[in-house]
């Protein structure tokens, strides 16, 4: 089943509201955020709370790319409790070069975030079917939707003020590939 912009934009707005100017409360100073009172908020803890519940899954998976790879979990920070929208682990090509891999907790979607180096390829291969073994029915979002900017969306976490697809469904652990 192919995925739309539509179908995606729809998940992400489930989990991070528009913006607040209809929700803004008389007593919030100019500024202030207020997210975290949103149903989209709530709804973004629960599946946190979820993917903690489910992370032995992760963690195996993880451990059987780490038995062939370099690999660092990027999830840690879900375990004490954040919010993050999916898992994250990156894998490392060469001494200075990684990809990064991500599995949301939004909805079935993963994504490789690829470094543009030859090594690549058999990596990312080798990724996507472990993924898609431990997750089935999860799908990759192509970069031609990931990397839309999401129109009208307060979302505190934006990078450089800018929310894409990627950012939503997958965190800013998304964008590190790219510093």
């Amino acid at each position: 089943m192919k995925i739309t912009r539509s179908e995606l934009l729809d998940v992400v707005y489930r989990f991070y509201p528009r913006k607040m100017l209809d929700i803004a409360r008389e007593h919030v100073p100019p500024g202030e955020l207020v997210y975290d009172d949103t149903e989209e908020h709530r709804r973004l803890v629960e599946a946190a709370s979820r993917g903690r519940a489910e992370y032995p899954t992760w963690k195996a998976m993880i451990r059987r790319l780490g038995d062939r790879y370099r690999l660092q979990n990027e999830s840690l920070h879900l375990l004490s409790g954040g919010t993050d929208p999916a898992y994250s682990a990156r894998i490392w090509l060469t001494n200075e070069t990684a990809m990064t891999f991500h599995v949301s907790l939004l909805g079935p979607y993963y994504g490789i975030h690829l470094p543009g180096i030859s090594e690549e390829e058999p990596v990312a291969r080798d990724v996507a079917r472990e993924i898609e073994a431990t997750y089935p029915g999860y799908q990759p979002i192509p970069p031609e939707l990931g990397d839309v900017i999401v129109p009208d969306l307060f979302e505190p976490r934006a990078y450089f003020g800018v929310a894409t697809i990627y950012l939503c469904l997958f965190s800013e652990v998304w964008t590190w590939a790219d510093l």
